[in-house]
């Protein structure tokens, strides 16, 4: 039969606004956009809470806030902290 489950980790761009994660890992082909993640400390323990998705994705680490460019947010894996 069917069991039900909840999801405790994705990526970044598929929280949904006011959920905060933690970072578990940054993956992206692109090594500028791994360089520039680690420039503003979203680094792996780092908690993240996703303030606004759309038109531009505005996020708060630690006391900082930051707009990212979706190619950013889809390199960012998080799981997810309840609130």
């Amino acid at each position: 039969m069917f069991t039900p489950f909840n999801v405790s980790g994705c990526s970044l761009e598929l929280l949904r606004t006011g959920e905060r994660g933690i970072v578990t890992f940054c993956k992206s082909k692109d090594e500028t956009i791994l360089k520039k993640l680690i420039s503003i400390g979203v680094i792996p323990g780092a908690t993240i809470t996703l303030e606004q998705h759309f038109p531009l994705f505005f996020i708060k680490t630690g006391n900082t806030f930051l707009t990212l460019d979706i190619e950013s947010v889809r390199a960012i894996y998080v799981r997810i902290v309840d609130n």
